[in-house]
Parts: structure tokens; sequence; C-alpha cells
């Protein structure tokens, strides 16, 4: 499912814009930087569902690029039957920054969509375009190209959300086989919520602000399900997606943000409490994500708020694309990953039978989970309202702390970088980033023992299996 938010540059107290979310997904999440490559002319890549998929498809190649760039991305192992590692997408070295939000097709065309349907998935274009994208409008290009050239692979319909620092475009793709989609565009005065993702009434030609193929209107003629002699406006949800325009939850929290404009400018708090309020932010969030949409002078400066379960019960840390590696408490663990449970750490076993020996190394595995750990805290929390209270102040307490450090961490690794030492340079960012994650990993475990400790004296830990009141969430 997954929920996004983009807030335009001229709406914000730090004059830029940004792009928040997290993805709803039930399997393990890890976050990941990958190195800039250079590929061989005829290197190819694969993509697409394979046939035990939930709407089944076949595996194909299709051509890599010459070069790809340098992005941090978190990965997953597990959504209904799309082959793994899977991302919602990330941030790259050229500031171009990716959110993967559901957005249901009409079941007319979930129903024809094809069995032996092919072309990108929705995790192949999100990764595709953080490898390959220099501005969000290009990320859309190739987002087009790619399904016109090979198809798109669908598990119902799809969206996703294409920024960097002067625009964003949100982008649907639909099921069917028929190769829909429709993109619009995002400005500076913007304040965009998606889950699902949304897009209402566009004109019947395309311009500068709403793109789609040159078969997207005539589709829907040809179908019977529009008629332009009406002159009824072209309602993309109504006629391709679900008819139920935005949801109630989206619509809340964009009233909300607007609201909070209309007194003053948007605060970096005012964009994490977008994804921390426990109105939208549960155990169904994987993880939290927010990308200050900045060009710095370095690309290596480029940087993320990232939180390795829903932010609600965690903080959000930054992690910057210059540094090398990530700690191993927050790389793939065991923990939720798919497949995982009949595999082996043995790695004498792989000559015998690879597919019997896990992905994680043992020496990841013998670390700490940082999912695990607060996940944990999550489910201590969501039991007892002081509990969260508490727990919720200590982490804006460090977001804030965090906030203040941030700055001398960027400017000392700026000037590293402008004399000419990168590798210094990446050594500080690396190590600052690593511990301030490893503080939040020490304090959430610090949170789960006292916490435990006085709901467990208190006798109120829930061992029923009952779930949280309904109306805790929209």
């Amino acid at each position: 499912m997954s929920y996004g938010i983009y807030i335009g540059r001229n709406l914000t107290a730090d004059g830029h814009a940004w792009l928040a979310g997290y993805g709803d997904e039930p399997s393990s999440h890890w976050l990941e930087i990958i190195d800039r490559a250079d590929h061989a002319p005829d290197a190819t890549i694969t993509v697409g569902v394979g046939p035990d998929s939930d709407m089944p498809g076949h595996r194909t190649q299709i051509p890599q690029a010459a070069q790809t760039a340098r992005h941090m991305r978190v990965s997953y192992s597990y959504y209904l039957g799309v082959p793994a590692p899977l991302t919602n997408g990330g941030l790259n070295e050229h500031g171009v920054a990716v959110r993967d939000i559901w957005s249901t097709s009409c079941q007319a065309l979930i129903d024809m969509t094809p069995k032996d349907q092919t072309g990108p998935n929705y995790s192949d274009l999100a990764r595709i375009v953080v490898e390959r994208a220099r501005t969000a409008r290009e990320g859309v290009d190739i987002m087009a190209q790619l399904i016109a050239e090979h198809g798109y692979s669908c598990y119902g319909g799809n969206s996703h959300i294409i920024a960097d620092p002067d625009e964003a475009w949100v982008v649907i793709q639909f099921s069917g086989g028929k190769g829909l989609w429709v993109a619009e565009r995002l400005g500076a005065e913007s304040i965009r919520a998606s889950r699902p993702g949304y897009i209402g009434v566009v004109p019947t030609e395309p311009n500068e602000t709403f793109l789609y193929p040159d078969h997207f209107i005539q589709t829907a003629v040809d179908l019977g399900w529009y008629d332009p002699a009406s002159g009824a406006p072209f309602d993309v949800n109504a006629i391709y997606g679900d008819g139920k325009g935005p949801w109630k939850g989206m619509a809340w929290v964009e009233e909300e943000m607007r609201t909070r404009a209309a007194k003053a400018p948007i605060t970096f708090e005012d964009v994490c409490w977008a994804i921390q309020t426990e109105k939208l932010t549960g155990d169904t969030a994987g993880y939290g994500q927010v990308v200050p949409l900045v060009h710095p002078e370095h690309s290596d400066l480029r940087m993320m708020w990232h939180a390795p379960v829903g932010p609600v019960t965690a903080p959000l840390v930054p992690v910057f694309l210059g540094q090398t590696e990530v700690p191993d408490a927050f790389a793939q663990h065991r923990y939720l990953t798919t497949g995982e449970a009949h595999r082996f750490l043995d790695r004498r076993k792989e000559a015998a039978n690879p597919d019997t020996v896990s992905h994680v190394p043992q020496g990841i595995e013998v670390s700490e989970s940082a999912v695990y750990e607060f996940k944990r805290l999550m489910h201590l929390a969501f039991q007892d309202e002081a509990l969260l209270r508490e727990v919720w102040d200590h982490w804006r307490l460090m977001e804030a702390r965090l906030a203040g450090d941030l700055p001398t961490v960027l400017e000392t690794a700026r000037v590293l970088l402008e004399t000419g030492n990168p590798d210094l340079a990446r050594r500080v960012l690396t190590r600052e980033s690593r511990a301030w994650l490893e503080d939040a990993l020490q304090d959430c475990k610090a949170l789960v023992g006292s916490g435990y400790a006085r709901l467990r004296q208190r006798d109120i830990l829930n061992r029923t299996g009952k779930p949280l009141a309904p109306e805790q969430f929209w």
C-alpha cells in the first residue's frame, strides 16, 4: 500500500521542498547505499513478475543503462508474490527521490490483465528511476518509455511520486495490459498526500501539468467508458481507478498541513509529524523516510532521514549518500525476511544446493536487528497511552538534537570535499550517521526494557490477541 506526502518549496520554512513517506509491507526492510556503476553495452536486467505472483506473468530481460547512479534506498523481501528484493524508491546522486504508493485500477482493467503479462513491475520502475533519472521529469519519461517498449507487470495498479528540488510528479500505472499511465505535475505551492495515488480530472490533451500516452483517452472511448461528445470531464479516478476519490485520511492530513502553512511556513518537524502521527502510522508502516529536496555543492552531501520501522515509535535519523556503509543492525536480517525459514546460514552447504543457503551473511545475522528491536518497542507503546507519549517525546527530542547537529556535520564534510579530501569527508559522514543510528538503537533497547517491566508489573500486557480499537486509525 504505502504512503507518501510532498510539500512544495514555497510553503516551507527551509525554502526547499520535502518528500516523505513509508512502505506498507509486512516483510523485512533494510537500508542500502548502492554505488554508481558502469555496465557493458549488452548488459541486461531481469524485470517483471513470475508465474507464482498473485497476478502472474513472465520475467523478461531488458537493456541496462550504460551507467547507474549512486543512490540509497530501503529494500524489502515480499509483496503479493512479486520477486524480491523489492524497493519503494529512495534518493539518488542527482537529487531525484522516488516514493512508490499503491493505486488500484478499476476491476474491469484488473480482469483484462493478461496472465502472461511482461515488463517492469512497480518496484522495477522505482529502482530504475533512482538508478537513471537526473530530474523528476526525466523519471516520468523513463517510466513512459519502459512501459511503451516492454509493457507493465501489475498487481492491480500502482503509482509513484517522483521529485527533485524543482518539481514533483504523481505517476499512476494501470492494470489491463494496455500501457495506460498518467502523470500530474506538482509545484512550489503544492501539498499532495498519496494513499492511494490519486489523479482526478485531466484535460483531453496533454499539457505542462498533465502527461499521458496518445491512446489514453481513446482507450476509454473504445471500451465505452467515456463519450467525448457528452462534454463530461475526463475523471481518471472515476474511469480507470476505483472511483472513490482521495482517501479520507489523505484529505485530513493535506488539510492539516495547509492549515499549518497558512499560519506559518511548514517546518521539518511538521513534515515528520505527517508520517509520525498515530492516525496514519502503525505496525503496517515498514519504515519511515523524509527527504529534503535540495541541491548541495557535492552529491555526497545529499541525505535523508530514516526510521527502521514506522516513525510513530522510532526516530528519524540522518543517512548520507556519501557514507560508505550502514551499521550491521540496519542491514538485512532474517527476521521477517520471506523465504529464510527453510534456508541455512552454513555457507559450506552452498556448493551442494545454493537455494538452501541464506542471503544474509553470518556476520550480519549475529548483530542486533534494528527492525526487531523497534518493532518490540512499537508493540509495547501501542498497549499504553502513557508509554506511547513517553516514547514519542523521547524520539522527538532526539530528532531536534540531530537537526541541530546536522549543519555542522554537513559543513565539515563540505570543507573536506572542497579541499580535495573526499575520503575523509566520507569517513566523517559514515562515522556520524553510524553513531546516531547506534545511539537510537541503544535508546530503543532501554525503552523496551523499562516499558516491558512497567506493563508487566501493572499486569496490562496484551496477551489476548485482541486488536487495537479500530477508531485509533483511519
